[in-house]
């Protein structure tokens, strides 16, 4: 018998079910990503202080990051990654059509952290579920969380094309994707997570008592390596969500549903990338695609920013999300089998710290921005590429058959 039909029908009915919830996480703050320009001009901000609110959406990240262990064991994932779902789409709907600076943060906050609690609990079902497929489909998860980012974009261009008002906008979002969400519940596996799952999801006082028990120098210093390898694909990434439809349209003057066209390319050739990423991880070693990765990051956006072009800056944004595709990937994969830590905390220590390249690129950017230009503030995506290329020789090379 095949491992395809020694799957049980409830199994394959709740790799669907996380499909969705992949889906639904990508496309939501897909929606309101290219309509950022237009909340910074209607409330007036500057590009520092745009940099800075917008940071609030990976900070409550952080905060809430290493809470979702326990409210996972307590309440299982498929249960917490809806709730977290529904809670996201309030979050941005609330930033979405926030009246000053102040609640705009606020909503992105609120946003930022149930996402970071939905990440965790669709991941770690996920893992429930390729347990009863006995080989990895965890990549395919990925793949499709790109897929709906590239839907809530396209939603967003067709919603500035049709001049409808963000908060019709973002109803409809949040009433579509919430919905998905209930619906893929019901298709997920029942119960709560058994204690492999929960292994996998190790929380912040775990976390703490395996670094306590004293582990290598190499390892600290791996570990360190293979945060910054992370942070660089974050960094691409925001890039993208943050400052591409920001800059085509302020920038280069591509009209406001072309200016969206830039966060697409860049999630949808991440979806490619990711798609194709594990034969070539395969075939080649993590090592070498990822110095593959950092070259074609630094070598296409560096060129877009040099010679600037709308085409030519659309391009750039999908060379570099091509080859950021499998850099978080790698990332979690090496340190979730690193020595002298428990069984998931190395996981939980990249996805936590990774999100530091989230909260610190955007005030970075802004503030470079205001100050010489965001084409000067993006040169953040080159450099990025470069780190990932210096720091790939801690991932691992291609395994002898």
């Amino acid at each position: 018998m095949s491992s395809l039909t020694a799957v049980s029908p409830a199994v394959r009915r709740a790799r669907i079910g996380v499909a969705l919830l992949f889906l639904t996480n990508g496309a939501l703050f897909a929606n309101i990503l290219p309509r950022y320009p237009e909340i910074k001009a209607s409330l007036g901000l500057d590009a520092a202080t745009y940099g800075l609110a917008i940071a609030a959406f990976p900070a409550g990240a952080i905060i809430a990051g290493l809470g979702a262990a326990v409210l996972i064991r307590s309440f299982g994932s498929a249960k917490v990654a809806v709730i977290g779902t529904i809670l996201t789409s309030l979050g941005l709907l609330g930033a979405g059509i926030a009246p000053s600076v102040i609640f705009f943060a606020l909503g992105l906050l609120l946003g930022g952290a149930a996402d970071a609690i939905t990440d965790v609990a669709q991941n770690a079902h996920s893992l429930r579920v390729q347990r009863g497929y006995g080989r990895s489909i965890i990549n395919s998860f990925h793949a499709i969380w790109s897929i709906g980012a590239v839907l809530g974009g396209s939603m967003s261009a067709l919603a500035i094309a049709l001049a409808l008002p963000l908060g019709i906008h973002l109803t409809i979002s949040a009433v579509v994707f919430c919905a998905v969400s209930l619906i893929a519940l019901r298709m997920c596996l029942p119960g709560r997570d058994d204690v492999v799952e929960e292994e996998a999801i190790a929380g912040g006082s775990e976390i703490g008592g395996a670094l306590r028990l004293g582990i290598s120098g190499k390892t600290v210093a791996v570990m360190g390596a293979l945060v910054l390898i992370a942070i660089a694909g974050a960094v691409v990434e925001d890039a993208g969500m943050s400052w591409a439809t920001l800059y085509l349209g302020a920038d280069l003057g591509a009209p406001a549903a072309i200016a969206t066209t830039g966060y697409i390319a860049l999630v949808g050739a991440q979806f490619i990338g990711r798609i194709i990423g594990d034969g070539m991880v395969d075939r080649f070693g993590q090592r070498t695609v990822a110095r593959f990765g950092g070259i074609l990051i630094a070598v296409g956006m560096g060129l877009a920013l040099a010679f600037p072009s709308i085409p030519g800056t659309i391009l750039g944004f999908a060379v570099a999300g091509f080859g950021s595709a499998t850099l978080i990937p790698a990332a979690m994969q090496v340190a979730d089998s690193l020595p002298g830590l428990r069984h998931g905390a190395g996981l939980t220590i990249v996805s936590w710290l990774l999100r530091l390249g989230f909260l610190l690129s955007p005030p970075f950017v802004g503030f470079v921005a205001d100050n010489a230009g965001l084409r000067a503030g993006l040169l953040v995506v080159p450099i990025a590429g470069v780190v990932a290329i210096v720091f790939a020789g801690v991932l691992e090379a291609r395994r002898r058959p």
